[in-house]
């Protein structure tokens, strides 16, 4: 993976896209954004989504997009193909091209993961409560 250019807004980051990752990345923008009311910023060099804490995030890799879950692990009955990893509850759809996911579970994923954070909190505070001393 090269290193990402930082962009200076979320229209921006998905304009130095080209191809299937301009088309997927767009798609996955527009059905999260349709969703539920996020805060969309670039952190980390890619696209993130806030509502009481991260809820998810798009990045954009030269042979892949990577689309997660902070709270993805919890989301699995409504979408198996999430793969779970990482820190926290974080779950994602490690897509290549000609890969997607209908825009109705992208929508479905994002308010249950914005209620998620509702009901539970921000999870990278949860995850700091867990570590032991």
């Amino acid at each position: 993976m090269r290193k990402a250019i930082a962009a200076s807004s979320a229209d921006a980051y998905v304009v130095t896209l080209d191809g299937w990752r301009r088309k997927l990345v767009s798609s996955l923008r527009a059905a999260v954004r349709s969703a539920a009311p996020l805060e969309e910023v670039i952190k980390w060099g890619h696209l993130v989504y806030f509502a009481n804490g991260p809820v998810l995030f798009i990045r954009a890799e030269d042979e892949r997009v990577l689309f997660g879950y902070w709270r993805g692990k919890r989301l699995r009955d409504t979408e198996p193909r999430l793969k779970p990893g990482g820190k926290y509850d974080l779950a994602t759809f490690d897509m290549r091209e000609g890969d997607s996911v209908a825009p109705a579970i992208v929508r479905r994923l994002t308010k249950r993961a914005v209620s998620l954070n509702k009901a539970v909190g921000n999870p990278t505070r949860a995850a700091k409560r867990r570590r032991p001393a």
